[in-house]
């Protein structure tokens, strides 16, 4: 009998980040092991400033490990070059070949995150043959003082940006939102962002590194903390118009009862919110396609039949993430404490979707 492929649970890789904090350790929970020079696995001191931990990446180097079952010690890349479609679905298989599409992380973001943007996927596949880079950010937790800089104020000029860029004002002509625990941002690509001030985020986005760094609050005037800067080979992928404020939802009033709600339907992904008061048959069968669940609150069991007809019980605490292979047909998931919530997240052919839709 063919063995079937059955959840998926990665070792987090951590990345540190000059603007990176504490949080994914502190408050998620995060235990990070990193090999030092001579092969050996350390791990990496609690107190190191870690910005991002990449969940769920297959990106070559940062290739995410499997941590359980009969594959564990293999990576994402090496079950889709062996298992291909059996992993994300046949459609998907045949739109995005042999490279995962998502990749999901959390954030920390304690100091000034760098003003950057993202390029489309028409320009990134033209000019650096690769995904472009929409990507949403689902804010589990904000400090009073903190900020998110998302598009602009009014419509600007290239010149005037880039002017501002160089004056060390850029941030001035930025729109300023204050966050909140529970809001969604989705940034579409050419929207310039920055974030500073004590926020930790999980970030679902396209499975590309594809980060213009325009302006970085005066660290790239000092030899010691300057990082290469791509303002003259972005210049014309921004978007200069005033900021959509409809691609922003602000975190909706607590339910009392299991809900599902859609947060991002764009045609490179779809990130469903699901919060958990009683059990939820899951019947993934016609949908031919992975899911990835982020947990972001309390504890939640995932329970799925083997091949044997024996159900495994998969855990998922606060700062989880597990991949339901397209192959699993069904599953249960159930709250081990009341009010548990999840981001669901998938993809499917972009030739299916006709246009970005944000609620």
């Amino acid at each position: 009998m063919e063995k079937k492929l059955y959840p998926f649970k990665f070792i987090p890789i951590a990345s540190r980040r000059p603007w990176g904090g504490t949080a994914l350790v502190k408050v998620l929970g995060k235990s990070f092991i990193e090999i030092d020079e001579d092969g050996n696995e350390k791990p990496v001191p609690e107190d190191e400033l870690i910005g991002e931990s990449w969940e769920l990446a297959d990106m070559g180097e940062q290739d995410s490990v499997i941590d359980n079952g009969w594959l564990k010690g293999n990576t994402i890349g090496d079950m889709m070059q062996t298992y291909m479609e059996r992993v994300v679905g046949e459609k998907v298989f045949a739109w995005y070949g042999t490279q995962f599409p998502l990749l999901i992380k959390f954030l920390s973001i304690e100091g000034k995150l760098s003003v950057q943007v993202h390029p489309d996927d028409k320009v990134a596949e033209e000019r650096y043959d690769s995904l472009g880079k929409a990507e949403v950010w689902y804010i589990l937790d904000a400090k009073p003082d903190a900020k998110i800089y998302m598009g602009f104020k009014e419509e600007v000029s290239a010149q005037q940006f880039y002017d501002a860029c160089k004056s060390g004002t850029a941030d001035r002509l930025l729109n300023v939102i204050h966050p909140h625990k529970g809001d969604v941002i989705f940034i579409k690509p050419g929207t310039v962002h920055a974030a500073e001030g004590g926020i930790m985020v999980c970030e679902i986005q396209e499975s590309s590194d594809m980060t213009f760094r325009l302006y970085d609050w005066g660290r790239e005037l000092n030899p010691k903390t300057a990082r290469k800067m791509h303002l003259d080979e972005a210049i014309d992928i921004i978007n200069y118009d005033k900021y959509d404020a409809g691609a922003y939802t602000p975190a909706p009033a607590p339910v009392k009862k299991t809900t599902t709600v859609c947060l991002v339907d764009c045609p490179q992904f779809t990130v469903n919110h699901i919060t958990l008061f009683e059990g939820m048959q899951v019947e993934a069968a016609d949908s031919d396609a992975f899911l990835v669940y982020n947990c972001i609150k309390g504890e939640v069991s995932l329970q799925m039949a083997d091949e044997q007809g024996t159900v495994r019980d998969y855990r998922l605490h606060q700062g989880d993430t597990i991949l339901v292979p397209a192959e699993c047909p069904s599953f249960t998931l159930s709250p081990l404490s009341p009010g548990s919530e999840l981001l669901e997240s998938t993809t499917r052919p972009a030739e299916e979707k006709d246009s970005y839709t944000g609620e």
